[in-house]
């Protein structure tokens, strides 16, 4: 019974692999719920409490271009409200809360970062652009995620396809049951 003691050996192999793809999709898994909630956490937070506490990040500064730096949409209060959402969820995920803040901190710069190119070409604030909205607010955070995490260039490319894909999908579910404004 050669084969069987074959297929003993190479089930022994394959366990390692499995382990590690079993880490890894974990990761992934932790790191699109951090940057859900981080990402999430700001739209929740304005749903709750209005306009209250809602201040600027860019102060109302204007650029050279007569555009605001960043929008009125940009707040420190959203920015608070990713921080410790992401951390709680990450607590809540037996990971350490400073993975939950750096993604959030990382997912609200590229937020940011997203604002500030549609500011310049003149779009409005909360005005929605494929890819633009969807790629900096996941490649950034999935990026920092992978300094506590077991992600690699591959997992942070599908973290990004994911969130890309899951956005749109909540957006027009959002949209359905009256909790955003217009879908993608």
């Amino acid at each position: 019974m050669p084969f069987r003691k074959d297929w003993g050996r190479a089930h022994t192999l394959t366990r390692p692999i499995k382990i590690w793809m079993s880490a890894h999709a974990l990761a992934i898994l932790q790191s699109l719920i951090l940057i859900s909630a981080a990402n999430g956490a700001p739209v929740l937070f304005a749903r709750l409490l209005g306009a209250r506490f809602a201040h600027p990040i860019d102060g109302g500064i204007v650029w050279r271009d007569s555009h605001p730096l960043l929008g009125r949409s940009k707040t420190w209060r959203g920015l608070a409200a990713a921080v410790l959402l992401a951390a709680c969820a990450a607590v809540l995920m037996s990971l350490p809360w400073q993975l939950g803040a750096l993604a959030a901190t990382s997912a609200m710069a590229g937020d940011c970062l997203s604002s500030f190119v549609k500011r310049r070409f003149g779009l409005e604030p909360s005005s929605m652009t494929l890819g633009l909205d969807q790629v900096p607010e996941s490649l950034f955070p999935a990026v920092a995620c992978s300094a506590y995490l077991p992600l690699g260039p591959l997992d942070v490319a599908l973290i990004v396809l994911v969130f890309f894909v899951g956005e749109l999908a909540t957006s027009r579910l959002l949209f359905a049951v009256g909790l955003r404004d217009r879908p993608y």
